[in-house]
């Protein structure tokens, strides 16, 4: 399994939380039938994307950490341990050192982290933000500052006055209240190799991260796409979107974007190796893994 990867003067590590079937494919994505499911189903179990025998898709929860030679940068962080999460079992409360020695088998500790990068605030990418130390939420990695889009945490912070939201309590606002947060636009530049890319949709004001200047760059996508079958079908939108439109249409402009060119693109959720490069397949597009 690929969890390293030299890109130019940058090396990119996949660090893994959790990767297994977790979610029925005809809920996760609304509109999906049950022929256009079982007229994909062969290459989506060669590609692990799809589990036969529980019948649920695959998704990989992990973090990329990326080293240049100026920064250490991580985004997105995962689930976390401690965490509330009642309406997902295989979530809640987790006790797991999956994390922690992933980070230690790329060499990596926790105060070696200069920025955290969060694409969106959903439980999934926010989790590792924090630890329980004595009762009280702390910044896991204590020399980072996070970086949120300013919009993105107004609306989460709105949502989470009218009704308490677990993640956003636990991962989010310890954050901010320890004055480690940077608010940003999402088109945000940390400098000439790295900068956010808005792709709204999935969420309000979720944000892409591209790495390097030049035709040859890596993009972590986040949320913008969570399996390879919505290369294949763009306008495939899963559940939790707050805008299944837009998400579309993000999703197709990313995709055309980024096929049959030099980018790395390194997805949020589908199966290892997690990292690829995008060409056309008719009116939709092919990942195509990339293992080392």
């Amino acid at each position: 399994m690929t969890t390293r990867l030299s890109f130019g003067d940058a090396t990119i590590h996949r660090i893994i939380e959790q990767e297994e079937p977790l979610f029925d494919p005809m809920t996760f994505f609304p509109t999906l039938t049950p022929e256009v499911l079982e007229e994909n189903r062969q290459w989506l179990e060669q590609a692990r994307a799809y589990d036969a025998a529980s019948k649920q898709i695959v998704l990989c929860i992990q973090s990329y950490v990326v080293r240049t030679p100026r920064h250490t940068i991580l985004i997105d962080s995962c689930v976390g341990n401690h965490k509330p999460r009642p309406g997902r079992p295989f979530w809640h409360m987790k006790t797991s050192d999956a994390y922690m020695r992933g980070l230690a088998a790329e060499g990596l500790r926790v105060e070696d982290i200069d920025f955290v990068m969060c694409t969106h605030l959903h439980v999934d990418h926010v989790g590792w933000n924090t630890r329980l130390d004595n009762g009280r939420w702390v910044p896991t990695f204590p020399k980072a500052r996070y970086v949120f889009s300013e919009r993105e945490l107004a609306y989460w912070t709105e949502q989470h006055a009218k009704t308490p939201i677990e993640c956003i309590a636990d991962s989010v606002l310890p954050i901010v209240e320890a004055k480690r947060a940077d608010l940003v636009r999402s088109d945000h530049a940390l400098n000439d190799e790295v900068r956010l890319m808005p792709t709204p949709g999935h969420t309000p004001d979720h944000f892409a991260v591209r790495i390097g200047s030049g035709a040859k760059h890596a993009v972590m996508s986040g949320d913008l796409i969570h399996s390879p079958l919505q290369a294949r079908y763009p306008e495939l939108s899963m559940r939790a979107d707050t805008d299944q439109a837009q998400s579309a249409a993000t999703r197709r402009k990313f995709l055309e974007q980024h096929c049959d060119t030099e980018a790395l693109v390194c997805t949020a959720h589908f199966p290892s190796p997690s990292m690829g490069r995008v060409t056309r397949w008719g009116d939709g597009f092919r990942f195509m893994p990339v293992s080392g």
